[in-house]
């Protein structure tokens, strides 16, 4: 442990360091993230923006590998390196691997399509595909040439959104799945979002402060001077209900009044509901997904029709694109793996663990670091084994000959047979 002089003289403390007395310029600089992803068309302010980070939350939960596979294509192992780092501790300087998910999916919804852009790698990757990748961004794709693509991404250096144009073969191009149901100009999510826009439209004019009041006098109104008259008993209703504690006013016994902001009765609010279910159903997504009630049947359903195929493009491009072609001959690949647990309940964790270990699926000490655990020391945790059976001979392990018992008994036969004759 180091001494006290020493910890006094190598300590150090942000609060209590001074400044830097010269000026250091930092680049540009705001109040908000500039690299967050921000969804476009006021999508944000519905409902839709809740659908999306569900998902996009779902899809940021599993775990993305660069593996490599054995000659059938099982998971072997993981090979370390940097896009193992990317996709699970550190993409870029701002966020982690789960970030970067994060951001392909909400960016996905929102455009239909995304760029995934390595900017930074220990080769140039234009004159080798022997290179490691270091960092990736999430991008959006401003144009589309035969060959290339011009993207919008997000400079550390800069600290602002940059364009480049880029080979479609050194760039991730991930396409939503659900472009259909999300994407195109008249899909469901599309009318929907129409319906609601409208629907808050009427909302805001209904609730505007307007009274929508006819005033019909006693009189005819064709001459200069009586509409300056009207105009004055206009302003003088104005004036009084403005001016009341409770918006009361006065008028003539001869003058009636027509109220006309009643609401009137339309089937927007019925046609939002229909099409809300029906983008549920499209996307296979209930009511009980969203907010954290559904039973087994349901997750797996919705892990079906809307995560995995989600999933499976983002690793099928990135195994196009950011694995070369030798290295897909010797197995390597980008998987992704789905915990089960954390679907299970506490209930029949116990059955299933015995299960697994039973039928020597999992060992002990995976099912503990499932849980949470730490492993045992005991070698026996380790082992593909049923516990609920004895070892066979077979399994004991042989122990070496103890030479001098042996010598020893043979001698003894030997004496005894001399006696007997």
């Amino acid at each position: 442990m180091p001494k006290f002089t020493e910890r006094l003289q190598n300590a150090w403390n942000a609060f209590l360091s001074r400044e830097p007395t010269r000026y250091y310029d930092y680049g540009s600089y705001g109040s908000y993230r500039p690299e967050r992803v921000r969804l476009t068309g006021n999508n944000e302010r519905t409902i839709v923006g809740s659908i999306y980070n569900r998902i996009a939350l779902d899809c940021a939960m599993i775990d993305f590998h660069h593996v490599i596979t054995d000659s059938e294509g099982n998971f072997k192992e993981i090979r370390r390196g940097g896009l193992e780092n990317c996709l699970t501790v550190s993409a870029n300087l701002d966020q982690t691997g789960r970030g970067l998910m994060l951001d392909i999916v909400m960016s996905l919804f929102d455009e239909g399509y995304v760029a995934v852009f390595p900017t930074d790698c220990s080769e140039n990757p234009y004159l080798t595909s022997n290179y490691e990748i270091l960092k990736l961004r999430v991008g959006r794709i401003s144009s589309w040439y035969s060959d290339r693509v011009r993207i919008s991404v997000y400079s550390e250096r800069d600290g602002k959104r940059v364009e480049r144009v880029v080979p479609k073969d050194q760039v991730a191009i991930i396409e939503n799945p659900l472009y259909a149901t999300m994407n195109e100009p008249n899909s469901v999510l599309q009318r929907l979002l129409r319906k609601i826009r409208l629907l808050d439209y009427i909302d805001e004019q209904s609730s505007s402060g307007k009274l929508d009041l006819i005033i019909q006098l006693p009189y005819v109104i064709k001459t200069e001077a009586r509409r300056q008259q009207a105009e004055i008993r206009r302003k003088d209703i104005e004036r009084q209900l403005s001016g009341s504690k409770y918006g009361i006013a006065y008028t003539d016994g001869t003058e009636r009044i027509t109220q006309l902001n009643k609401s009137l009765d339309n089937n927007l609010w019925a046609q939002v509901k229909d099409l809300t279910a029906m983008l549920y159903n499209q996307l296979g997504l209930t009511e009980a997904v969203l907010n954290g009630t559904a039973k087994e049947e349901e997750m797996i359903n919705y892990y079906n029709r809307t995560v995995d195929p989600i999933l499976s493009f983002i690793a099928d491009e990135m195994k196009r694109k950011f694995i070369s072609q030798t290295a897909r001959s010797q197995g390597q690949t980008i998987m992704y793996f789905r915990d089960p647990f954390r679907l299970i309940p506490v209930s029949s964790i116990a059955e299933i663990a015995d299960k697994l270990t039973r039928n020597e699926i999992l060992s002990s000490n995976e099912i503990r670091t499932k849980l949470g655990y730490k492993p045992s020391d005991d070698p026996s945790a380790n082992e593909l084994r049923n516990s609920n059976l004895n070892r066979s001979e077979n399994d004991v392990p042989a122990t070496a000959p103890n030479v001098e018992s042996d010598g020893k008994q043979q001698k003894l036969i030997k004496e005894k047979n001399q006696n007997e004759v």
